[in-house]
């Protein structure tokens, strides 16, 4: 079963990177974002199965976002991973409070990494 994925991050290079690493087995990228903002039009326009979402964006953090969706999406719901360059450690407990089912360390991102969070 192919999932359709937004990927949103504020660097071109690690979206084109996640990209190709995601389309190489069962996910089909439906869109970009490279902040908040965009990344709540695009939820809404493509609504997507699967958000792969930067806990650091230039307009709002990743929990901000998480919180948006799960306020305003009525009742539909994609499956967020948080991901980040940095470890999940440094987030304390920001990860377990928000509705993301995960979180990955932008350098473990495989297919099988975000699958593993989605079954």
């Amino acid at each position: 079963m192919t999932r359709t994925v937004l990927i949103v991050d504020d660097h071109p290079s690690f979206r084109a990177s996640a990209r190709a690493v995601l389309e190489s087995e069962e996910f089909e990228v439906v869109g970009e974002a490279d902040d908040g903002a965009s990344a709540l039009a695009a939820v809404r326009s493509l609504r997507p199965d699967v958000i792969l979402l930067d806990v650091q964006l230039p307009d709002m953090k990743g929990f901000d976002v998480c919180d948006e969706l799960e306020r305003s999406n009525g009742g539909w719901a994609p499956s967020i991973v948080l991901v980040s360059s940095r470890d999940m450690d440094d987030y304390g407990d920001l990860v377990a409070a928000s509705c993301a089912v995960g979180f990955l360390p932008k350098a473990e991102l495989s297919p099988e990494a975000l699958g593993a969070f989605l079954s």
